[in-house]
């Protein structure tokens, strides 16, 4: 089933805990074979895992997730103004003739007006605007809606960027995949696997 990530609740973005700096840090570019392990644990794709700056805005962790089947989501938070960019990297290709079919972030149905601006396609529908990047077999997706101001979407589209050593921690941190299942021990060792409800006189 193909996984959408929805807008998150500004409030629940907030948490102290969970929300992090999402300004470019100083530093390289975060190892390849990292980025791939943290990336695969997760369901996604490495090539897709980009990072975007803004004025202002953090990255909520708890937003960080697969897009569609193998793609990349996060979500940007304003301290200041509670407005969200939503980052989407995902398997599409981004031409005069796909721009006006393909949805603008999370909205189905309605028109989808296209502009080409520079490298990238200015899309527009309702109140849903984005930048879109194409890149090699995939295309960055920059987005929000009135409440954040079209140019601060096109500088931050145009300038995602594969993640630095900490930028990577902040939207992979290590750990973050799939966890063991837990051991149940109300399952028999032998038999159907089904629960052993038993108890005995004094239970």
């Amino acid at each position: 089933m193909i996984r959408l990530p929805r807008a998150l609740p500004y409030a629940s973005l907030l948490a102290p805990a969970l929300l992090l700096t999402g300004c470019g840090e100083e530093g390289q570019a975060a190892d390849p074979a990292d980025v791939a392990s943290r990336a695969r644990a997760m369901g996604i794709a490495p090539e897709h895992v980009y990072a975007i700056e803004a004025d202002g805005f953090s990255v909520a962790r708890q937003s960080v997730g697969v897009y569609g089947g193998d793609g990349f989501s996060a979500v940007y938070v304003s301290r200041s103004t509670g407005g969200q960019i939503h980052l989407r990297v995902d398997r599409a290709e981004m031409t005069a003739t796909t721009c006006p079919k393909l949805p603008v972030g999370d909205a189905s149905g309605g028109r989808t007006e296209c502009r080409k601006d520079g490298k990238a396609w200015y899309r527009s529908s309702g109140d849903g605007r984005e930048y879109a990047v194409p890149k090699d077999g995939h295309v960055v997706r920059v987005g929000a809606g009135p409440d954040v101001p079209r140019e601060v979407l096109r500088e931050a589209a145009l300038g995602a960027h594969r993640p630095t050593a900490g930028e990577l921690d902040t939207l992979l941190p290590e750990g973050r995949g799939g966890a063991e299942p837990v051991e149940r021990g109300d399952l028999p060792p032998v038999g159907d696997g089904a629960p052993d409800n038993e108890v005995d006189a004094g239970g």
